[in-house]
């Protein structure tokens, strides 16, 4: 999904590079891939466009940092220039894009990841960077089929995968939305970092409920999606 703040005043360049993969992971979900040799810190975006008629559109790298691919997760937006046009890319098409860059940076500290939607992109990142050590992944859906990447980050995680889907239900599936799982758990650790990426509301609502349960507001790191 496309990001918000001052990532999008930032002037950074675009050059060509031709499409890997283009895959539908869920009804109007899409994993995009390319080759690319460009170092990246986990957690960072990139600027994307299909011309040079529009502005570009930021999104967090949904790859990890170790291969010569990269990738970002979209959903098709009707009513908007870019998603649908690039949904229809196929391998050879040209992409515009930037360099990667941003200050949402993962690392080995223990920590909690908390996303909702395709907002699971840095997490994701990080993950296949090698940092789902002593990491929690909360993840925040409608639907069951939105649980991208399920099958790995269930198996790498094991309990410290968790699930929400406010729409469906399933086993093993908390029933609600990401915040209606915090509001019912207690004793989050004080010293771990806490990684929030999702929509502004769900960010906000997300840090004011753990500063209420005595999370430190120096702790908690946050993304935007629009």
């Amino acid at each position: 999904m496309a990001k918000a703040a001052e990532y999008s005043r930032t002037e950074i360049p675009l050059f060509t590079v031709k499409v890997l993969e283009n895959n539908e992971l869920s009804p109007g979900v899409f994993l995009i891939s390319w080759r690319s040799q460009l170092h990246f810190i986990p957690g960072q975006v990139v600027k994307i466009a299909i011309d040079r008629l529009q502005p570009p559109r930021i999104y967090s790298v949904c790859s990890g940092n170790s291969g010569d691919k990269m990738s970002v997760l979209f959903n098709i937006k009707e009513e908007g220039y870019l998603t649908p046009r690039l949904a229809r890319f196929v391998p050879g098409d040209s992409l515009l894009v930037s360099a990667p860059y941003g200050s949402f940076h993962g690392d080995h500290n223990p920590a909690y990841w908390i996303a909702t939607g395709t907002g699971i992109s840095p997490f994701y990142s990080m993950f296949q960077s090698g940092m789902s050590d002593r990491k929690v992944l909360i993840h925040g859906v409608s639907y069951l089929n939105q649980f991208y990447f399920e099958e790995e980050l269930g198996w790498a995680l094991g309990t410290n995968y968790i699930r929400c889907c406010s729409r469906e239900t399933a086993d093993h599936v908390f029933a609600g939305r990401v915040t209606d799982y915090l509001l019912k758990t207690n004793n989050f650790p004080k010293d771990y970092k806490y990684y929030l990426c999702g929509k502004s509301l769900m960010v906000v609502d997300v840090r004011d409920l753990l500063i209420s349960k005595g999370i430190p507001y120096d702790h908690i790191f946050a993304e935007i999606y629009f």
